[in-house]
């Protein structure tokens, strides 16, 4: 029966996930943060093909206003450039700078040094076990189907009549 080993899974994730997640980011020539909120945006830009910024923001599901301000903190990180389309003035073209490459390369949801300092607390057999069943789970994770969203939907609410 698998129901003890998922419950394991379940239990010791949200604290390896909590003690070990990246807070944020680094910009990899000055050393700024940069949440992983932003960092997120890269991952729907890049670097020869441009994107127009309404066009982000439908793609992230959120306004023009929320993706200009976004956008704002991303060219200042210079992440980021934004140009005006030829064909329109009205509309701007958004590409990853090498930076943002770069930084978009080195994402990952957990810190590394925290990752590492939690391995060297494991003695070596047991630190060799953990990462050969993260290593093991990770591909048969890899090789499930493609979940679909699931939609939450909202039950309508009984409408009250005046009396």
């Amino acid at each position: 029966m698998f129901e003890p080993a998922v419950h394991a899974v379940l239990t010791a994730y949200p604290t390896l996930h909590a003690a070990c997640r990246r807070r944020h980011l680094r910009e990899p020539r000055s050393g700024r943060p940069l949440s992983l909120h932003l960092a997120g945006i890269l991952e729907h830009l890049d670097p020869v093909t441009p994107i127009a910024a309404g066009d982000l923001a439908r793609r992230l599901g959120v306004t023009p206003g929320t993706i200009s301000l976004q956008l704002a903190r991303l060219l200042r990180h210079r992440l980021v450039t934004r140009t005006r389309d030829p064909a329109d003035a009205r509309r701007a073209s958004l590409r990853l700078t090498r930076a943002g490459v770069r930084l978009r390369a080195a994402r990952s949801l957990l810190d590394p040094d925290r990752v590492r300092a939690a391995l060297a607390r494991l003695p070596r057999l047991d630190r060799e076990a953990a990462v050969r069943g993260l290593r093991l789970l990770a591909r048969a994770a890899g090789e499930l189907p493609r979940a679909e969203s699931v939609a939450i939907t909202r039950t309508p609410r009984a409408r009250r009549t005046r009396a």
